[in-house]
C-alpha cells in the first residue's frame, strides 16, 4: 500500500510539474495590468492637445460678470482672470463698482485679496508639465493619475471662487449707509440685486480648462478600449 501512494504521489507531482497554482484573476489584479500598460499614440497626442488647451488661461479671463441698472445702461464690466481683476473702460468700472460696494458696506474689488491669484497659474503650469510627462513616459497609471488630480483641481479651484463670493455678498459693514441683506453673487447665470441685474459666464479661459478634463477623458477611453482590446 505505501508503494502505490508513493508512486501515485511522484505522478501528481511529476504533473503538475512542480509549480505553484495560477493566481486567479480579479478585478484588481486586472485593473493594475491595465495601469502598467503603455499608451497607444492617440492618447499621447490627447495629452499634447490638453497641454496646449491650457495656454489659453494665461491670456484670456476665466470669468466675466456683468452689472446693469438704471443709472449703468451700457453695464459696469468686470474680468476675472487666472491672476488679475481686469475691469471694463480701461479699469473705470471696477473703481465704480467699488464705489458702489461702500455704500452697502461690501469690501473692495481688488487683486490683492484673491490669495487664489497667488496659486493658480503655478498650479496651472505644473498640470502642463504633468500632462507633458504622460504623453512621454506613456504609462496608463501616468494617465490617470494626472486625470484626478486635474479633476480635483477643477473641483477645488471651482469652490475656492464660489466661497469667495459668497464672503464678498455675506461679510457686509453693519455700519454701511445702505443696508442689504446678505447675498451671493451668481456664478453662473443671472440674478436680481437691489436695483442691478447681474450676469456672471464662464469665459474662454474656463472653457479651455472644461475642454482640457474632457480631453484626458477621451485619452483614458481610447487607452482602456486599446487594452480591452489587446486582452481580448
Amino acid at each position: 500500500m505505501t508503494e502505490v501512494r508513493d508512486s501515485t504521489s511522484g505522478d501528481v507531482q511529476g504533473q503538475s510539474g512542480g509549480r505553484p497554482p495560477r493566481a486567479p484573476h480579479t478585478p484588481l489584479r486586472s485593473f493594475n495590468r491595465f495601469l502598467d500598460a503603455p499608451l497607444a499614440v492617440s492618447p499621447r497626442i490627447l495629452l499634447i492637445l490638453a497641454f496646449l488647451l491650457l495656454v489659453p488661461t494665461y491670456f484670456t479671463p476665466l470669468y466675466n460678470m456683468t452689472m446693469f441698472a438704471p443709472q449703468y445702461q451700457e453695464g459696469l464690466r468686470l474680468d476675472i482672470y487666472s491672476y488679475k481683476l481686469v475691469g471694463g473702460n480701461e479699469g473705470q468700472d471696477v473703481k465704480e463698482i467699488n464705489v458702489l460696494n461702500h455704500y452697502i458696506g461690501m469690501k473692495d474689488l481688488v487683486t490683492e485679496d484673491f490669495t487664489e491669484f497667488n496659486w493658480l497659474p503655478f498650479a496651472i503650469g505644473i498640470f502642463g508639465l504633468l500632462f507633458l510627462r504622460a504623453a512621454v513616459l506613456g504609462k496608463t497609471s501616468h494617465l490617470v493619475d494626472v486625470a484626478v488630480l486635474f479633476l480635483y483641481f477643477g473641483l477645488f479651484a471651482l469652490w475656492s471662487f464660489g466661497y469667495k463670493m459668497y464672503q464678498y455678498g455675506h461679510n457686509l459693514d453693519p455700519k454701511a449707509a445702505v443696508r442689504v441683506d446678505p447675498f451671493m453673487p451668481p456664478m453662473f447665470g443671472y440674478k436680481k440685486l437691489a436695483n442691478f441685474e447681474v450676469y456672471s459666464y464662464p469665459q474662454l479661459g474656463s472653457y479651455a480648462l472644461g475642454a482640457a478634463a474632457l480631453v484626458l477623458l477621451a485619452a483614458f477611453f481610447l487607452a482602456w478600449r486599446q487594452w480591452r482590446r489587446e486582452t481580448a
